[in-house]
């Protein structure tokens, strides 16, 4: 998939730039590098289902989508992934470029729906774009636990869950 966007708003008295965006593969040690190098709050992951990114005309990589089983037991019935990392360098229209790349990925290997979460205070405008539609706030807090000690490196506060769902084929 190709998409002509531009790279960021033009500045006073400079024309636009435009940049045309291509669907590349990524393994998950390149994209766990990128998100290590752009993600604001997130570490990188450790296992995941696929890897897709976004490059640009002169093949640099702009943004990566990681997307694996959902973290949450409850939502992992055997039809749902879980974009669990979505990271740009800021490219205009590069997160709803990645959830839709994701969301075809998915669908194409018998997925029926897509989740994904956002801190509060992230407006979900790139989601939108790309079709999910906001859930609900969901839970928040840490997974450090007597039985299972861990030190926390994620956000801890309340989130928004997203979802794209197959209607033809609905979540079982």
């Amino acid at each position: 998939m190709n998409a002509t966007i531009a790279t960021e708003a033009p500045q006073p008295g400079s024309v636009q730039t435009f940049v045309r965006l291509r669907v590349v593969p990524m393994s998950l040690t390149e994209a766990n590098h990128f998100v290590s190098e752009h993600h604001r709050h997130h570490d990188p992951v450790v296992g995941h289902k696929f890897c897709a990114a976004i490059a640009d005309e002169w093949d640099k990589i702009r943004g990566v989508v990681i997307v694996g089983r959902p973290v949450n037991m409850q939502t992992d019935n055997g039809w749902t992934l879980e974009v669990n990392r979505c990271c740009t360098d800021g490219v205009a229209n590069g997160c709803s470029m990645l959830y839709r790349t994701a969301w075809r990925a998915a669908r194409a290997m018998g997925y029926t729906r897509l989740i994904t979460y956002t801190l509060l205070e992230e407006g979900g405008r790139s989601l939108r774009g790309a079709g999910f539609k906001c859930v609900g706030e969901r839970g928040g807090g840490s997974w450090n636990h007597k039985s299972r000690p861990r030190v926390d490196t994620h956000p801890t506060q309340m989130k928004w869950l997203w979802e794209l769902q197959d209607a033809k084929q609905p979540n079982e």
